[in-house]
């Protein structure tokens, strides 16, 4: 699956990675990191204890996921384009990222009156 990324974060995989080449000679489709299911989560894990990210119910790959979702909905990205991104089959799935909270619901509530 395709998401967006930062130019500064394409620039440092293709420094590390070399991405820009892999895709001119046609390997673009190559994961670069052909790690399991679990060793990812543990290498994601052991990245954010490093950045000094408490553990929780979030410190984990799904809690990135679910924050990239909420950062793109709250930034006002159409819900069908985070529906792609997160390869939801369903926009009701995706709809769950919108639901407003904290200052944004104020902010939204204001809006009325």
């Amino acid at each position: 699956r395709a998401v967006p990324v930062p130019p500064e974060l394409l620039d440092t995989l293709d420094l590390v990675h070399g991405v820009r080449e892999a895709q001119r000679r046609g390997r673009g489709e190559a994961l670069l990191w052909p790690w399991s299911r679990m060793t990812a989560f543990r290498r994601v894990r052991e990245v954010m204890l490093a950045a000094g990210i408490p553990e929780g119910p979030h410190a984990c790959p799904k809690g990135l996921r679910h924050g990239f979702g909420v950062q793109a909905v709250s930034r006002g990205i159409a819900l069908n384009m985070v529906q792609k991104w997160l390869g939801h089959a369903q926009l009701t799935t995706t709809a769950i990222y919108a639901n407003a909270v904290g200052e944004e619901e104020q902010s939204i509530a204001a809006r009325m009156w």
